[in-house]
């Protein structure tokens, strides 16, 4: 084999660097910060509202619809077919968005960048799959943070052609629709994995143990009491077929009892994901957030767009949306050192933070100034970070690779869920079809409940800590005139013991 070979097997270097050139030149757009502004615009001559209300609503119902197919796809195709299937979507998107006019056509344009949201989530879970666990700490840092810079420098770049170039937003597309071309061809160098998370992990299992299996003394039958939740003990008829056909495709040895075994151990882990109160509530924050936080990135350029319209003015959406990025990097990152209790104090600062994020809205709707539009993002975006950082870690703190990815994949489709309830009554023409200002209210008001609860749920948990704390003082410290009395049983405090 030659060394070149070598590198792409067993080498972490080699795919870790291919793929953050993919997650770069896919996060490269520098027409996303002003897709509204390009709509609107006499190049594709659309209103306000037919972007608003039947546009942009589009992406919401095709990421639902995809998002669960395309998980379960992902894992079974082992992750790089999906990457390659992203790769060609964002191409087809663009060129849409480039060639095509009307509502129809970018109707069909949301839908297929639905597939590529969908899809995203074989980009974060490949790596896991061809590296040693030794090196994946460093490898998802490298592919997330790249993935910031490219959006940032997106931003950067599109901010500084319209703004010093006067570059029109059509050529804008244009470099989007290279730098996707350029991630396509990087996804083709990426190595095949061997394995996947669930549907490929016993296989590859089983391949590796049949080439030590000749020299070993046969092991007894197993039954179905000793096969373990994800069937990592095999019998050596198992292993024996497993060598056969360790040669052949996977997919063609993956039966359908296997496949449906896979679906059932998801619902068990996704049940095991979701035994503690704990989890529940922040996961319960996660979706609720996420749910205010994509409507928000959704629209935010509608309701610029309204406050200052692009063609009277020069707008800086581009610089607005590279600072926010940036910002939310730095609150993200600031989470690592921070040091409290976070089972005592982390519903707290859901509360406060999610109040901040509301008022930030609340400023959105009622000061119609650009500048004030502007700083109120920045504090939304910043805050939101900061807390899905807090959520991301509390909820992974104990959970295996497995159930990490899916219950933050779960956590998406609920928001996403809910994402789709809000789209169909708010923003659809079908539904009641509230103007941008009226939305950003209702968006606001959500973002204020979801704080109250969790500033009850905060104060609930405080309350309830202290009361336990001062009543194992009691027990711990009881007063000296005990002779009398009867022992205190463990958690009892002496008030409610016999004389």
């Amino acid at each position: 084999m030659s060394s070149w070979g070598k590198i792409q097997r067993s080498g972490w270097i080699f795919p870790t660097v291919t793929l953050c050139i993919n997650g770069f030149f896919t996060a490269l757009r520098p027409l996303e910060p002003f897709i509204t502004p390009y709509l609107t615009s006499e190049i594709k001559n659309l209103t306000l509202e037919e972007v608003t209300n039947q546009i942009f609503p589009v992406w919401t119902y095709s990421y639902l619809a995809l998002l669960f197919p395309v998980f379960l796809l992902t894992d079974y195709l082992r992750y790089k077919p999906v990457i390659i299937l992203q790769g060609i979507s964002f191409i087809t998107a663009w060129l849409i968005l480039l060639l095509a006019s009307g509502v129809p056509a970018m109707q069909a344009m949301e839908s297929v960048y639905g597939l590529v949201a969908a899809t995203e989530i074989a980009y974060y879970a490949y790596i896991y799959s061809v590296v040693s666990p030794d090196h994946y700490q460093r490898v998802t840092s490298y592919c997330r943070s790249i993935s910031l810079i490219g959006y940032t420098a997106g931003s950067v770049i599109g901010q500084l052609l319209v703004s010093l170039g006067g570059v029109s937003y059509f050529y804008l597309n244009v470099i989007g629709l290279c730098s996707a071309c350029i991630a396509f061809i990087a996804s083709l160098f990426l190595p095949m994995p061997k394995r996947s998370m669930f549907f490929h992990k016993t296989l590859s299992r089983e391949i590796t143990e049949t080439e030590t299996i000749e020299n070993k003394p046969p092991h007894p039958p197993i039954t179905n009491e000793d096969q373990g939740s994800h069937g990592e003990n095999v019998s050596p008829a198992e292993l024996a077929s497993a060598g056969k056909l360790s040669n052949q495709d996977p997919l063609q040895s993956t039966s359908h009892r296997h496949f449906f075994r896979v679906l059932l151990q998801l619902l068990m882990n996704l049940k095991d994901c979701y035994s503690t109160k704990q989890l529940i509530y922040w996961s319960l924050w996660w979706a609720l957030a996420t749910t205010g936080y994509n409507q928000i990135l959704n629209y935010v350029q509608v309701l610029w767009e309204h406050v200052e319209p692009s063609q009277n003015s020069t707008i800086y959406n581009g610089g607005v949306e590279a600072l926010a990025t940036l910002l939310g990097a730095v609150t993200s990152f600031s989470v690592g050192y921070v040091k409290i209790n976070w089972d005592l104090s982390g519903e707290l600062a859901l509360a406060i933070f999610t109040g901040l994020d509301a008022g930030a809205l609340f400023l959105m709707c009622f000061i119609r100034n650009i500048w004030v539009c502007y700083a109120s993002f920045l504090v939304f975006k910043s805050s939101y970070m900061l807390l899905i950082t807090i959520a991301t870690f509390q909820i992974a703190i104990n959970l295996s690779e497995e159930r990490y990815a899916l219950i933050f994949g779960f956590n998406t489709f609920i928001a996403l869920a809910l994402q789709t309830i809000v789209t169909v009554i708010v923003v659809d023409s079908k539904g009641l079809g509230l103007d941008i200002v009226t939305q950003f209210l209702v968006y606001a008001c959500y973002f204020a409940i979801i704080a109250g609860i969790f500033l009850l749920r905060s104060t609930y948990i405080i309350i309830t800590t202290l009361c336990k704390r001062k009543k194992q003082q009691l027990t711990d410290d009881p007063p000296q005139n005990t002779k009398n009395k009867e022992p205190v049983e463990p958690g009892e405090t002496h008030i409610g013991t016999k004389l």
